[in-house]
C-alpha cells in the first residue's frame, strides 16, 4: 500500500483548511473534518473515480457527506483536486452568496452531489444514488460495455445513526443488496451533549449486520491508513451487499480539545490554531496554506479521472454505434428532456366520463405515460393498492436473486419507511437518469417533512402521490385525517402542491410536474369519487386556476379545490334557487402554479367588486390571499362516513356565501385579494 510523510502531510492540510475556514467564518465544525481527515484522503485519493473538469459526468464515483455539519471536510477536497471551488471560495464559508454554505448544497457547489446537514438525509439519499445506478446499468449496460458501473461512498457520524432515517434506509439497502453502496461511519463518540454514552450506547455494527450489511471495524482512524485502504478494498469486493466500515475516530485531531464535544461545533480558539499549526509543520502566522506537493499528488489522481472519463466517452461512441436507441435515450435523460410528444398519452376527460377518485386518475396517468417515459419509477411506502401507484405490467426492482423483481424493475416497494422513501427518491433524482414517484397517504407525507424540505431545497424533481387527501376517507379517523398537511406544504418554497378535482386537472398536474425540472411536487389526491368538470380541460389545470363556471351578474366568488369543488358547482344551482343569489365558481388545483400568472389573469379569475369566499375541507391558513371569508376545517376529523359532519354541501357552503354575500354588500369599491397592498410587494 506504502504511505509516506505526503500522505501525512496531505491530510494535514485538509485539517487546517477546516481550521482556518471556521476560524475565518468564526462559525462552523472543524472536528469531524479533523478526524476523518485520513479516511478522506485515502478514499478520494485512491478509490474514488472522477474528474473535477466535468462533475456531471455519469460514471463518477458519487460521494455523500450525510454529517453534513462538516462540509468544510468536503470543500477542502473538492478545492483541493481541482473542482471550481478556489481558495477564495474556502475563505468566503458561511457567508451570504459563497458557494461554501454552512452545509452542503448540491445547486451551490460544483462537486456536492446531494444537499445534506439534517442528520440522517444524506444517508438516505446515497441509498437512492445506488438504486439509480443499479437501475441505470441494468437498463443500458451491454455485453462489452459496463457502461455505468460507479460506486456510491458516504460518511455518517454517531448524529446520523441515531437518526431513524438513517434506520429506514439501512433496512431498505440491506433487503435491496446494494453492493455499490459503501459507508463509512465516524465512530468519534460525539455529539452535541458531549460522549454519546449519555445517548448512545448500542452496538451499531451488530444492528447494520442484522439488516443484511457487510460490517468491517477500523480501530484507529487517525493513523492506520493501510487499514483504511484495507477495509475499503474488501468492501469494493462485496457484491450483494452494502457495506459498512465502523472508523474508530478522535474528533478534532491535534487539537488541545480533541475528543470532546468543545471542538464540535466550534471554531478552534488562536492558541489553539497557533500550537497546532506548530505541531504539523506549518507556519502559524499563515492561514489558508496548501503546499505545493499537495496540490501535485490530489491534481495527479484527478488527471486520472480525467484519463478515465476520456476513456468513457470512446467507450460510449463504441456504445452509440451498436445501442443507437438506448444511447440516445440516455443522452435524452442526462439532459433533463422528455421524449417528444409524451403529453399527447395524457388522458383526456369529457363530463360523460363516469365520476373517479382522483387517486384512481393519478392510476391511469401512470398506466398511459410509463412506456413513453422510461425514467419514471414509481413505488409505494407499503400503500400500493390504496396509493393505486403501479401500472399493471409493472416489474419490482429487486435483486434478481429473489425472484420477485429486477435491477431492471421500475416499481419499488419502499416498505412502511416513508421518510426514507422521499429520501431516497432524492438522491434517485441526483442521479440524472431517473424520475421518481412515491405513494402515501397525504397525511404521512409528514412523516417524511424533513426530506420533503430538501427535495425543495435541493430543487429534484420528485412526485409525492399522496392520497386519502381530506376528511373525505371516512371511517379511519382523525388519525389519518389531514387537516393542516396542506398548509404545511404550500408554505414550503419551490414546492408545488396540486389537488386536482377531476381528470383533466389530474393529466394538468402530472404535466406540470414531470415538466418542471427543478420542482419537486405533492399530488393530493382523493379516496372518494369525483365527477368530470364541465368545462374543464388540461390547458386550464396548467395555470393552476381557472373559472370552471362563469355566471354574469355574479354575487360572489367560490373559490375551491379537488373534492370541494364539485360541491361549490351544485353550491351554484342552490344559492339561485333559494336565494336568488349568483355565483361563480374558480377552481384552484394548485396556488403556486396559479400565483406565477400574469396578475390580469389572476384577477380575471378573482375580480374586483364581488367577494370571494375558499372553500376547502382544510385548514383554512392562507386561504385569505385569495378570498375575503374562508370556508375549512380548522379542527382534527371524526371517524364516520365524511358526509355526515361538518356541512360541507351544497346547502352548507350555500349558507357561508349568502352570509359572505350580506357582510360584504355594502363595502365599495371592494378589491379582490389580488389587488391587496402586502401582496404587490412579494
Amino acid at each position: 500500500m506504502g504511505y509516506d510523510k505526503n500522505d501525512t502531510l496531505a491530510i494535514n492540510t485538509i485539517r487546517l483548511l477546516a481550521v482556518d475556514a471556521t476560524f475565518k467564518a468564526n462559525s462552523g465544525h472543524p472536528g469531524a473534518p479533523m478526524g476523518m481527515a485520513p479516511v478522506a484522503h485515502v478514499l478520494w485519493n485512491k478509490f474514488m473515480t472522477f474528474n473535477p473538469k466535468n462533475p456531471d459526468w455519469l460514471n463518477r464515483d458519487r460521494f455523500v457527506l450525510s454529517n453534513g455539519h462538516g462540509c468544510m471536510l468536503h470543500y477542502a477536497l473538492l478545492h483541493l483536486f481541482g473542482y471550481a471551488l478556489s481558495m477564495d471560495d474556502l475563505k468566503a464559508f458561511r457567508t451570504v452568496d459563497s458557494i461554501t454554505p454552512g452545509h452542503p448544497e448540491a445547486h451551490d457547489t460544483p462537486g456536492i452531489e446531494v444537499t445534506t446537514g439534517p442528520l440522517g438525509q444524506g444517508f438516505a439519499n446515497a441509498v437512492g444514488l445506488a438504486v439509480a445506478q443499479a437501475h441505470t446499468a441494468a437498463v443500458y449496460n451491454k455485453p462489452g460495455f459496463d457502461l455505468v458501473n460507479n460506486h456510491t461512498f458516504f460518511f455518517f457520524g454517531d448524529g446520523c445513526a441515531m437518526e431513524g432515517i438513517a434506520s429506514e434506509a439501512a433496512s431498505a439497502a440491506g433487503h435491496l443488496q446494494l453492493g455499490n453502496l459503501i459507508g463509512i461511519y465516524d465512530d468519534n463518540h460525539i455529539s452535541i451533549d458531549g460522549d454519546t454514552k449519555c445517548a448512545f450506547t448500542e452496538d451499531v455494527s451488530k444492528r447494520f449486520e442484522a439488516y443484511g450489511w457487510h460490517v468491517q471495524y477500523v480501530a484507529d482512524g487517525d493513523h492506520d491508513l493501510e487499514g483504511i485502504e484495507a477495509a475499503i478494498k474488501a468492501a469494493k469486493e462485496v457484491k450483494d451487499k452494502p457495506s459498512m466500515i465502523k472508523l474508530r475516530t478522535t474528533i478534532g485531531f491535534g487539537s488541545k480539545l480533541q475528543g470532546t464535544g468543545g471542538v464540535h461545533g466550534n471554531p478552534l480558539k488562536a492558541d489553539d490554531c497557533k500550537q497546532l499549526k506548530e505541531k504539523f509543520g506549518f507556519d502559524p502566522a499563515k492561514s489558508f496554506v496548501v503546499p505545493q506537493e499537495v496540490y501535485d499528488q490530489y491534481h495527479k489522481h484527478a488527471s486520472d479521472g480525467a484519463a478515465a472519463e476520456q476513456e468513457w466517452n470512446t467507450l460510449f461512441e463504441k456504445y452509440a454505434s451498436e445501442h443507437k436507441e438506448l444511447a440516445a435515450d440516455l443522452k435524452r435523460r442526462l439532459s433533463g428532456a422528455l421524449p417528444e410528444g409524451w403529453e399527447q398519452k395524457l388522458p383526456v376527460y369529457s363530463p360523460k366520463d363516469p365520476a373517479i377518485a382522483s387517486r384512481k386518475l393519478s392510476e391511469s396517468v401512470l398506466e398511459a405515460i410509463h412506456d413513453v417515459l422510461p425514467e419514471l419509477m414509481s413505488g409505494s411506502a407499503d400503500l400500493t393498492g390504496s396509493n393505486n401507484t403501479r401500472w399493471k405490467s409493472a416489474v419490482d426492482f429487486q435483486p434478481p436473486n429473489t425472484g420477485i423483481g429486477e435491477w431492471s424493475g421500475r416499481y419499488m416497494r419502499y416498505g412502511v419507511r416513508e421518510h426514507a422513501m422521499a429520501g431516497m427518491m432524492n438522491g434517485m433524482s441526483a442521479y440524472g437518469t431517473i424520475i421518481p414517484a412515491g405513494g402515501t397517504f397525504l397525511n404521512f407525507v409528514s412523516y417524511a417533512a424533513g426530506s420533503v424540505r430538501l427535495s425543495s431545497l435541493s430543487k429534484q424533481r420528485v412526485l409525492y402521490i399522496a392520497t386519502h387527501d381530506s376528511i373525505g376517507l371516512g371511517e379511519d379517523g382523525p388519525t389519518h385525517q389531514p387537516i393542516e398537511t396542506l398548509v404545511h406544504f404550500r408554505a414550503l418554497p419551490n414546492m408545488m402542491v396540486w389537488r386536482p378535482a377531476d381528470g383533466n386537472e389530474c393529466s394538468a398536474a402530472y404535466y406540470v410536474a414531470l415538466t418542471s425540472k427543478n420542482t419537486p411536487s405533492i399530488l393530493a389526491l382523493t379516496r372518494q369519487n369525483l365527477p368530470q368538470i364541465e368545462g374543464s380541460t388540461i390547458e386550464k389545470g396548467i395555470k393552476g386556476g381557472y373559472v370552471a363556471l362563469e355566471n354574469e351578474g355574479a354575487q360572489i366568488t367560490l373559490v375551491s379545490t379537488g373534492s370541494e369543488v364539485c360541491i361549490c358547482l351544485e353550491a351554484v344551482t342552490y344559492l339561485q334557487e333559494h336565494h336568488d343569489i349568483k355565483a361563480r365558481v374558480v377552481s384552484m388545483p394548485c396556488v403556486e402554479v396559479f400565483d406565477a400568472q400574469s396578475k390580469e389573469y389572476r384577477l380575471s379569475c378573482i375580480p374586483d367588486g364581488i367577494p370571494a369566499m375558499s372553500v376547502e375541507v382544510m385548514s383554512t391558513l392562507g386561504w385569505e390571499k385569495y378570498s375575503h371569508e374562508q370556508f375549512g376545517l380548522n379542527r382534527f376529523g371524526a371517524s364516520g362516513p365524511y358526509k355526515d359532519k361538518f356541512e360541507f354541501t351544497p346547502e352548507g357552503v350555500s349558507k357561508r356565501a349568502v352570509a359572505t354575500v350580506d357582510f360584504y354588500k355594502d363595502v365599495k369599491p371592494l378589491r379582490s385579494p389580488i389587488n391587496r397592498a402586502f401582496l404587490q410587494l412579494i
